[in-house]
């Protein structure tokens, strides 16, 4: 069948008729199909304004609670190892990074010269107590002199006495009394140098004529130098103080000799680990001691350790410093400060952690069941 379709001609502005063949087939292939929706485009619109709203929210709420920092450092404690006398060392019993009880034995000194000045305090000390006692004899014997010269002076006092009234009744001359008065004052001159000697051996046993053979001052000089001399003879073993972990004990080697006071290995104390964060000085208002803390170690990311504010520091890290900033100068620039904050563990694997290492702490200043 043939159909005519009229189609205007600009230029003429005419119609004309233009035989089509198939238009029914044409006019069905022209008419464009109806597009189905795209469920995609339908989540991106209700669901980006949902998350920005929940995400504007959740920072509303929470916005200044938490106050965070990177820069914190696991920190332990370090004891210096020295040793308490001189001498060589004749055994060392650990390892550098071995892992340490408190009281093992870490190495020895030669204990021969120690073991020496110990039997020459036990000498000395016997040798105290023995003057100790000789010295309460010469007090006897000092006494018993005295008492004899005090026994003399009253025989050559009765006997002046004596000669004297017969001189008075005018029996006697008084040449007849020298005799008399010299035996006298040679009387009395004894009894006062025995009453010294008696003195002079009191003193000797401090004042004290009763006293203990132990608490006379000679004597406890002496037991203190016997106990500094046990005391050495056992610093020949030294002992590691705490748990830890021992380190710089490479160069101890037998046969080197250490001096007394001088630093040859230095114990990590494990047991005793904390967290010091430097926040700046514009995070503290809201800093409490107790308040909560997640701290996030670098070594161990997926790692979560729980703990608490333990201190504040007392000052800014550059009043520590060995020369403090100068601010009071022409070309002063402000730089914010930062005051450390030292954050205890309330447990869990902080046996993994090592002192030195890099954290990340967060402070929940509002935690639950907190007053608002």
């Amino acid at each position: 069948m043939n159909t005519r379709v009229e189609n205007p001609d600009p230029q003429t502005s005419q119609r004309v008729s233009l035989p089509v063949e198939g238009a029914t087939d044409i006019a069905a292939a022209t008419i464009p199909a109806k597009k189905k929706r795209n469920p995609l485009r339908f989540l991106l619109m209700a669901g980006v304004p949902v998350l920005l709203l929940g995400g504007g929210a959740y920072f509303y709420l929470t916005g200044g609670r938490y106050i965070d920092t990177d820069n914190a450092y696991v920190q332990q404690s370090k004891v210096s190892i020295s040793s308490d006398v001189a001498g060589r060392i004749v055994s060392v019993a650990v390892a550098n990074n071995q892992s340490v009880h408190a009281g093992d034995a870490l190495f020895t000194v030669d204990p021969e010269p120690y073991r020496i000045a110990l039997s020459q305090a036990d000498a000395a000390l016997a040798s105290a107590r023995v003057n100790v006692e000789q010295l309460r004899v010469g007090l006897a014997v000092a006494q018993a002199k005295l008492d004899a010269a005090r026994s003399t002076l009253d025989i050559r006092q009765k006997d002046w006495d004596r000669k004297q009234a017969l001189r008075d009744q005018g029996v006697t001359a008084e040449s007849s009394l020298d005799d008399a008065r010299l035996a006298l004052q040679t009387a009395q001159s004894t009894v006062a140098l025995e009453e010294q000697d008696v003195a002079s051996a009191t003193a000797a046993l401090g004042g004290n004529p009763e006293i203990e053979t132990d608490q006379h001052p000679a004597v406890l000089a002496a037991i203190a130098a016997r106990d500094n001399a046990a005391r050495n003879l056992d610093k020949t073993t030294i002992l590691a103080p705490a748990d830890g972990i021992i380190s710089q004990v490479a160069s101890l080697n037998v046969g080197q000799f250490v001096a007394m006071g001088s630093t040859i290995a230095t114990l990590v104390e494990t047991e005793r680990t904390w967290v010091e964060a430097n926040f700046k000085e514009t995070q503290l208002t809201g800093l409490a001691t107790g308040m909560p803390v997640e701290i996030s170690v670098d070594a161990y990311p997926g790692l979560a350790l729980a703990g608490h504010v333990d201190s504040i520091g007392a000052a800014t890290g550059a009043e520590f410093a060995l020369i403090p900033a100068q601010n009071a100068t022409g070309n002063w620039v402000k730089v914010v400060q930062r005051i450390p904050v030292r954050i205890v563990l309330d447990g869990g694997d902080s046996d993994k952690l090592r002192a030195g290492m890099s954290a990340a702490v967060k402070v929940d200043t509002q935690p639950e069941g907190a007053a608002s």
